[in-house]
């Protein structure tokens, strides 16, 4: 039953005749007993509240109950719904079903906390007339006589404070409740509003946090501990005091024998019974940190804060835990191999986009996210270098003047800018006169493509980069060629994936499905990509890119199977990158320093990123088969 469904019981009408019949049934079962008397006195203060009720006029509407939904924690999941983290605000709440919580765990609480609760009509007169004459001899509230529906109402309605005029308002409440709806509801209301301690709410949640399992799967003794706990969830924790909780448990137990809802047998059973409880889930850290972050940036930006940390999400993302965990392993050892090389390297990041979806198979933002929680792979918008240059060369490719055999000139060149005048260089320090396109993008030569991207148009370069899903701010300055302008690597690998998948399309995500708690689809990222890359030119470039790990700058990226990709060293050796692909699945792997600081005389993205490209790539593709990439013989040039 979900709370949206709650159906009114009485008419508003009939809630005045509830305290009448209240009271005349009451005061027909008084006898002569002190037991009488006390029952007579409550039937005077539960009647005096027909009059005093006439002055409650703010008093909430109980109706408002049957649109009511509680905040509820969100979930992410990995792709096979793994728990990855949830996320909550001040509530850590799961609502489930009262069908779906133990019989076990509904009869303890009810025995400990309203044995009478399907014979009282929202207030017990017996537990009214003791607390009064207790409360009337110490001139305040000092003790209740709260059934469950009173403790409901003081939780959605009503303050904490213990006043005369609190508990009036709360008793009134009670009894339109009771009228509106019916004790299931009321039941399964309160289970999954109630406070279990460190911060989880409800039955399901108080369940997974100290056992570890479903409400549905309580036993008698574990339920009998948490229905001891409702009455002061921290003092009698047993994270704090054991010895409390399980005093409490045979407290209940013992009301339960009494009351011939369990046996002797059953009882002496379940206090024996181990309590075998768990470190609280509202204390875990999340399984994949960089992944979760991500995803709730991302929902947060679709949806807003409150809606994620209190709307009940479910959200299955694009990540297996076990290639997540394989990637960062994988960045951990290539970080502790090139800081053996003597690289002063302090981070690493890397991302995996599956082409054939655009789907995230791996994020990894940083070496060690316990020491610092910055996602590099999102966050940080690094010069890309010369892995920037395949933009260019598709552009010329796409503009049907250029093919790989077009020859150019790597030759001294000055452009006029606004600081005066800029001459590129190559990382060689030399020129090689003239030389194909192909040989210039194997070699990484930078002047031939500051000339190529001059002659296309730096607009257009700009153009192509947008379509291929890079949202980092450009201009169309004369060094853009060479990758002089940030970019992420989430960026750099969602567009490589473009060109595994010769031309295809889409926007790249870490996020599957999102649903509500009861299953309805709030968010769907199935695959739907579009052609916009031209086939040949894509097919064209990727043949030229597989010759720079065949034999050019990325040798050391060799995986032996068919693999294009491209090097990126920045000015400075403040930046290396390499990101490459093969059909399956296309990665971008950043090393630096986020202070800026340069990597090293000679650290290049060859030498220092292109052996983790490969080192993740050989276990990432460990179990998939061999592919080929087309061939631009296959397609018609522009």
């Amino acid at each position: 039953m979900s709370s949206k469904t709650i159906k009114q019981k009485h008419s508003p009408e009939k809630q005045s005749n509830l305290i009448y019949s209240f009271v005349t049934g009451v005061a027909k079962t008084a006898g002569g007993t002190i037991l009488g008397i006390t029952m007579i006195t409550s039937s005077i203060v539960a009647g005096g509240l027909v009059g005093l009720a006439i002055s409650f006029r703010n008093l909430p509407d109980v109706r408002v109950l049957n649109n009511y939904v509680p905040s509820e924690t969100s979930y992410i999941y990995d792709i096979k719904g793994r728990l990855l983290t949830s996320l909550h605000g001040e509530a850590n709440r799961e609502i489930v079903p009262l069908k779906q919580i133990a019989p076990e765990l509904k009869q303890a609480v009810i025995a400990i906390e309203d044995s009478h609760f399907y014979q009282h009509q929202g207030i017990n007169p017996y537990s009214i007339g003791r607390a009064a004459w207790v409360n009337w001899q110490r001139g305040s509230v000092t003790e209740g006589a709260s059934t469950l529906t009173m403790q409901l109402v003081k939780n959605l309605f009503l303050t904490q404070e213990r006043t005369f005029s609190r508990k009036l308002a709360e008793t009134i409440i009670a009894m339109r409740v009771e009228q509106v709806f019916s004790k299931e509801e009321i039941l399964y209301m309160y289970l999954n509003n109630i406070y279990w301690g460190h911060n989880n709410y409800g039955a399901q949640t108080a369940a997974e946090t100290y056992f570890n399992k479903s409400a549905r799967e309580l036993s008698l003794a574990e339920s009998a501990m948490m229905a001891g706990l409702i009455q002061a969830p921290q003092q009698y924790s047993p994270f704090i005091n054991y010895n409390e909780t399980k005093r409490r448990q045979v407290l209940v137990l013992r009301r339960m024998r009494d009351l011939g809802w369990i046996t002797p047998a059953e009882e002496e059973a379940a206090r024996k019974e181990p309590l075998l409880v768990n470190k609280p889930t509202a204390w875990r850290a999340s399984k994949s940190p960089f992944i979760t972050e991500a995803v709730t940036a991302e929902l947060k930006e679709k949806f807003g804060d409150n809606k994620v940390l209190q709307g009940g999400m479910r959200v299955q993302t694009t990540i297996d835990y076990y290639f997540q965990k394989m990637a960062e392993e994988s960045v951990k050892e290539g970080h502790r191999k090139i800081k053996s090389w003597g690289v002063r390297a302090e981070q690493v990041a890397l991302v995996a986009v599956d082409p054939r979806t655009h789907f995230v198979k791996a994020l990894v933002g940083g070496v060690n996210h316990d020491q610092s929680q910055f996602n590099r792979a999102t966050q940080a918008r690094r010069q890309p270098g010369s892995s920037f240059k395949p933009f260019v060369y598709y552009a010329a490719f796409a503009s049907g003047k250029y093919t790989p055999d077009t020859t150019i000139e790597d030759s001294p060149v000055k452009y006029r800018v606004p600081s005066g005048y800029y001459s590129p260089k190559n990382y060689s320090k030399d020129f090689a006169g003239e030389m194909s396109l192909r040989t210039a993008l194997i070699q990484s030569r930078n002047v031939p493509a500051v000339k190529l991207g001059k002659a296309v148009g730096l607009d257009r370069v700009i153009k192509i980069s947008r379509i291929l899903g890079i949202k980092s701010p450009l201009q169309p300055v004369i060094s853009l060629p060479l990758g002089s302008i940030g970019v992420t690597p989430l960026e750099m690998a969602g567009a490589y994936a473009t060109f595994a998948s010769n031309g295809w399309h889409a926007e790249p995500t870490i996020i599957l499905q999102v649903t509500d708690s009861e299953g309805h689809t709030i968010l769907e990222n199935r695959p739907k990509p579009k052609l916009l890359l031209d086939p040949w030119s894509t097919a064209t470039l990727t043949s030229v890119m597989k010759g720079v790990i065949a034999e050019g700058t990325g040798k050391n990226a060799d995986i032996g199977r068919p693999a294009a990709g491209k090097t990126g060293t920045t000015s400075s050796e403040r930046d290396v990158w390499f990101v490459g692909y093969v059909p399956q699945l296309a990665t971008a792997v950043w090393v630096g320093n986020d202070n800026y600081k340069t990597l090293g005389k000679g650290v290049t993205g060859g030498s220092h990123a292109a052996p983790i490209w490969r080192s993740f790539m050989l276990k990432a593709l460990e179990k998939e088969p061999v592919k080929h990439f087309p061939a631009a013989s296959q397609f018609d040039k522009p």
